[in-house]
């Protein structure tokens, strides 16, 4: 991994990843803010959440068929990305609680981050070709510490008082501009310290015939279907952080803690990449998926537990539900038919976060019907399946 390549190009490639995804849920972890200064209906966040998925799936079958990243520098669309999504992420102090304004705009910042998230992937790819399992799980750790950062800053503003901009006593403004300004300067940094890999290749265009081998490959569809699995759970897992806490804890601990405990998902990424030599890809994902779906049915023991029990439980959910992220990507890439390789995983990852716009939705709605011991076993749906679609890849001895 290390060879020819210069030394701050997978640092800068981090960092950038996680300044420019930290846009995911900059309104997320502000909603408390936003609900009680707009009044905002409880169901807000997962329509809002919803509309950033839908972006992003628009986004990535609009920049895959016009292959954009082939045509223009990938650093240079990265910068582009990077610079307009934090400038609409801005806007969102002053739609001054027009929903459906907001709602365009988070759609828009999830069509931006088609041209942040994929494209730091490319780049990353161009340049480490070797080892990419372990590089991906680094820069999918990189994603899920940006999902994290703001409830980090939500925390840390609170703590110090900052004032807000306009109409009210909450730092959330701070919050909103301070995710946009780092995400502004991950794409200046890409841009001018990321140079064009010597071994940059141009991608396939886009096949239908890709969605086909997602259902007829065996091995395909095993990792395909398990990463359809693990999407069912994710995001509506980190929709659900804040309101799991709050069971708990109160005020800016409420921040805290749910940034951990999606932060701490990073830590998943990298060590299941560190041991995916030793275990192979599809066991380190296999294991991760039963843990997180575990987590899943042992919430209505666990959500009245001891509080030191409560949070050691949230942190295993977190490791483990990001942790496999890496992996089904790693498994997709491998089992696909090369020729075909970029449209199979454009298709599984546009077909993922649509599943996950359902989820968030389904699981927001249900929270507001019946109580948390209720709701949250049902995420363990998705892993479930994604545990029964994955033996095919396990019959192998070893995946590397």
């Amino acid at each position: 991994m290390a060879g020819a390549v210069p030394r701050r190009i997978l640092p800068v490639i981090v960092l950038s990843q996680f300044a420019g995804t930290s846009l995911w849920f900059a309104v997320n972890a502000v909603m408390p803010d936003l609900q009680r200064a707009w009044g905002l209906p409880p169901g807000a966040v997962g329509m809002l959440t919803s509309a950033v998925q839908l972006g992003f799936v628009a986004g990535t079958l609009v920049f895959a068929l016009l292959m954009l990243a082939d045509r223009f520098a990938p650093s240079r669309v990265f910068l582009v990305c990077s610079l307009l999504g934090a400038a609409l992420n801005a806007a969102t102090v002053w739609v001054q609680g027009d929903f459906t304004l907001l709602l365009a705009l988070r759609f828009g910042v999830g069509f931006l981050l088609a041209g942040i998230y994929p494209v730091g992937m490319k780049i990353a790819a161009s340049w480490y070709r070797e080892r990419l399992g372990a590089v991906m799980g680094v820069l999918i750790g990189a994603l899920v510490l940006g999902t994290a950062l703001p409830h980090g800053l939500r925390a840390l503003a609170g703590d110090a008082g900052l004032p807000a901009f306009a109409g009210g006593g909450s730092p959330w403004q701070a919050v909103v501009l301070g995710v946009s300004l780092l995400a502004a300067l991950g794409g200046v940094a890409t841009a001018w310290l990321v140079p064009e890999s010597p071994h940059l290749l141009r991608g396939a265009r886009i096949t239908p015939r890709a969605l086909g081998l997602i259902w007829t490959d065996r091995r395909l569809r095993a990792s395909v279907f398990g990463y359809f699995g693990h999407m069912w759970e994710l995001y509506a897992f980190f929709v659900l952080v804040p309101l799991i806490v709050a069971t708990r804890l109160a005020g800016s601990s409420v921040s805290v803690a749910a940034f951990w405990i999606i932060a701490v998902g990073s830590a998943g990424c990298v060590g299941g990449g560190l041991l995916v030599r030793r275990f192979g890809s599809a066991r380190v994902a296999q294991l991760q998926l039963a843990i997180s779906g575990a987590c899943c049915v042992a919430a209505p023991l666990m959500l009245t537990a001891p509080l030191p029990w409560f949070m050691a439980w949230m942190l295993l959910w977190g490791v483990t539900v990001s942790g496999d992220s890496p992996q089904f990507s790693t498994l997709t890439a491998q089992n696909a038919p090369p020729a075909v390789a970029g449209s199979v995983l454009t298709f599984a990852n546009c077909i993922g976060f649509a599943i996950s716009v359902l989820s968030i939705e389904l699981f927001v709605w249900a929270t507001q019907a019946w109580p948390l011991p209720v709701v949250l076993p049902w995420l363990a749906l998705g892993p479930a399946l994604g545990l029964l679609m994955f033996r095919p890849l396990l019959r192998r001895r070893r995946q590397v």
